[in-house]
C-alpha cells in the first residue's frame, strides 16, 4: 500500500509527464488555453481514477461545473494525443448510451518507468 509520500510522488509525476505530453506536442490550431485546460482535466481526471469514479461527461461536469460543450470540448483533444481512450457505455440508468473514458494504460507504463510502482 502506498504511502501518503508515495501517493504525492506519483501525483507528482503523472502533472510533470502530462504538461509535457500536452504542452510541448501542440495540436494543429490548438490554443495555449485550450491545452492548460487539457492539463487540468488530465489532473482531475487521474484523481477520479485513483477513487475508483466513472470517468464520463457527467462526472466532469458535476464537479466542475461546465458545460457538456465544454467539457467534450476539452476532452476530445486528449482522445486524439492518445492520453485517453473513449468508448460507449450504458448510462447509470442503464437507458441509452454514454461516452465513459480511460487514461491511456501507456501512460502507466511511462509512470512506472519512473517511479517503479
Amino acid at each position: 500500500m502506498p504511502t501518503p509520500l508515495d501517493s504525492r510522488w506519483q501525483n507528482t509525476v503523472f502533472a510533470t509527464l502530462m504538461t509535457r505530453e500536452i504542452m510541448s506536442k501542440p495540436l494543429p490550431g490548438e490554443t495555449p488555453n485550450s491545452r492548460l485546460r487539457q492539463l487540468g482535466m488530465m489532473n482531475l481526471l487521474y484523481s477520479l481514477q485513483k477513487a475508483d469514479t466513472a470517468l464520463t461527461i457527467t462526472t466532469v461536469t458535476e464537479l466542475t461545473g461546465m458545460t457538456r460543450k465544454a467539457a467534450q470540448e476539452t476532452l476530445d483533444p486528449l482522445v486524439a494525443r492518445g492520453l485517453l481512450l473513449e468508448s460507449w457505455g450504458r448510462t447509470s440508468l442503464g437507458r441509452g448510451k454514454a461516452r465513459q473514458y480511460q487514461i491511456a494504460p501507456e501512460i502507466f507504463d511511462k509512470l512506472q518507468g519512473v517511479y517503479g510502482a
